[in-house]
């Protein structure tokens, strides 16, 4: 199962942490020294994992990463090559000090390279990640085998998951038979998240900057020249992420959550009304106008080639009807199409014209539950977002019946927080109890860890989001028996001190501290 994640989710457990060091020994709570295993942590965790006790040294001099002979992927593959340089600093570009006469002391066997071998014959070095990306991994030795160069990241960030350093200073690692905005994806890499949820436009902004047409955050953006993005920038974002396998899909949410586009684009907005005079206020977008559809028709143009993903996101969710209700233009559209006082009806006339517009750009397209709930015509490609905690279970069954993919949204809303260790609840989720066959259930593609941004910015972005959202992440690619929380705990205090070492500022678990904030000898 694949995981999402969207920039826009207390039970007790008897847990270990560490808690002191002494002559290199690292202690939990119980008293008991903890062993080199217990440093790999790997987060998520793969599917299957055969470990050794055997330990290998690596060192920053003569350690590389190469292409394996016969690998349909070389030196001019910019993602592995990128890639490598990544993850060479990962695992080497943390050390403080130099080490040379510790590592003497240090126990093992070298490893020398890690060849990463490409076997398919197309390994898409200049594609884009997709619906359909193999992100498998091959059984490994000394060689990382993979059918294409996305399933060779996540094997290259488990790789540098198995890295630590011992107690002499020394960086090793455990050879396993496993396989596997620009700080936001590189985060998203570490924990093995493939798509990035971009919901670029809401009622408050509209930061995106249209080349066809430009005042919609010219007049709509918080600030036309500093909280925009440009094409330059959206163009950046979609290559770093594609350099991580993140496939990036934009969400423009219509026809509710659209004030901001209205400054811009005139007659857009449904003029509201107080008894029998205009209120001087807007609602949601127009569905009884033509240029309302001429405008989609030329904006959804400019999006199809502006975001290469083969989907966008429409939304089509949280539409309020007291606008469209108090307007005598749209009470008098109601009657001759003879949508009595059924709102829901005309909503789903928009969407049905919108979904249209959309599939003449040759893109697949995505939205939230309410389409679905209101019996809107749908492409049988359509991918339903379930984001509504009520009736949950019903929902999945209905939408999967129905034949349609899923992505399931609902028990992961990490803006709502709560004392205590929260990340519990997001990891005990399962998101396959729901009645239905097989086959129904094959239709869940994924999940997907959201996070609105109406009390975040980038001051505490970061820590609100990780490791609360690792823990969905495991949930969404390890197999569906790996849910001890006590050994999750574990595994997920040292991944979190990892991605802390990384320059990630992830908030803690719990009382305790990192490994590499200990400065003594």
């Amino acid at each position: 199962m694949g995981a999402l994640l969207k920039f826009g989710a207390l039970l007790l457990a008897a847990v270990a942490a560490c808690v002191a060091w002494e002559d290199g020994d690292v202690w939990d709570y119980d008293g008991h020294k903890l062993k080199d295993s217990d440093f790999l942590a790997l987060w998520p965790l793969p599917q299957k994992v055969q470990s050794s006790a055997v330990s290998f040294q690596l060192s920053a001099s003569r350690f590389q990463f190469t292409h394996a002979e016969g690998s349909s992927a070389g030196s001019d593959c910019s993602i592995l090559q990128n890639a490598f340089r990544r993850y060479f600093d990962y695992i080497f570009g943390f050390t403080k000090k130099d080490r040379d006469q510790r590592r003497r002391n240090a126990a093992g066997s070298e490893v020398l390279e890690l060849q990463v071998a490409i076997t398919s014959p197309d390994a898409e070095c200049d594609g884009f990640p997709s619906l359909t990306s193999d992100e498998s991994l091959d059984q490994p030795s000394a060689v990382l085998k993979a059918p294409k160069v996305w399933g060779a990241l996540r094997g290259l960030e488990t790789f540098s998951q198995l890295v630590y350093e011992d107690a002499y200073g020394a960086v090793s690692v455990h050879l396993h038979s496993l396989f596997a905005s620009f700080g936001l994806c590189s985060t998203m890499a570490m924990n093995k998240y493939n798509v990035f949820h971009w919901h670029i436009s809401d009622d408050q902004s509209f930061p995106y900057v249209s080349r066809m047409f430009p005042d919609l955050s010219q007049k709509g953006s918080y600030h036309p020249y500093t909280h925009v993005y440009t094409p330059a920038d959206v163009k950046m974002v979609i290559e770093f992420a594609r350099m991580r396998g993140i496939r990036v899909i934009a969400e423009f949410d219509t026809p509710g959550h659209t004030q901001s586009w209205g400054f811009g684009q005139k007659d857009l907005l449904t003029p509201c009304y107080t008894g029998s005079s205009p209120s001087g206020t807007y609602g949601p977008v127009n569905p009884i106008l033509n240029t309302t559809y001429d405008f989609m028709a030329g904006f959804f143009k400019e999006i199809s080639t502006v975001f290469p993903d083969a989907y966008v996101h429409l939304g089509g969710d949280e539409v309020d009807f007291s606008c469209w209700k108090s307007n005598p233009d749209i009470q008098k559209f109601m009657d001759q199409q003879g949508f009595g006082k059924d709102y829901s009806k005309l909503e789903s006339f928009y969407i049905q014209r919108l979904l249209d517009i959309v599939s003449s750009t040759d893109k697949g397209y995505m939205v939230w539950q309410e389409v679905f709930d209101n019996g809107v015509k749908l492409n049988q490609k359509t991918v339903v977002e379930v984001w509504k905690s009520s009736e949950l279970e019903e929902e999945l069954y209905n939408v999967t019946g129905a034949g349609y993919t899923t992505i399931l949204s609902a028990p992961w809303y990490l803006d709502y927080i709560s004392y205590g260790q929260d990340w519990q609840n997001y990891y005990k989720v399962e998101p396959l109890t729901f009645k239905g066959t097989d086959a129904q259930k094959k239709l869940v593609i994924g999940g997907e860890a959201c996070l609105w941004g109406e009390y975040v910015d980038a001051s505490n972005l970061t820590p609100r989001l990780w490791p609360r959202a690792s823990a969905v992440a495991e949930r969404l690619w390890s197999d569906q028996g790996v849910r001890d929380i006590s050994d999750a705990y574990v595994r997920l205090v040292q991944h979190r001190c990892r991605m802390v070492e990384r320059g990630i500022p992830a908030e803690p678990l719990f009382t305790g501290y990192c490994r590499h904030e200990y400065s003594g000898v």
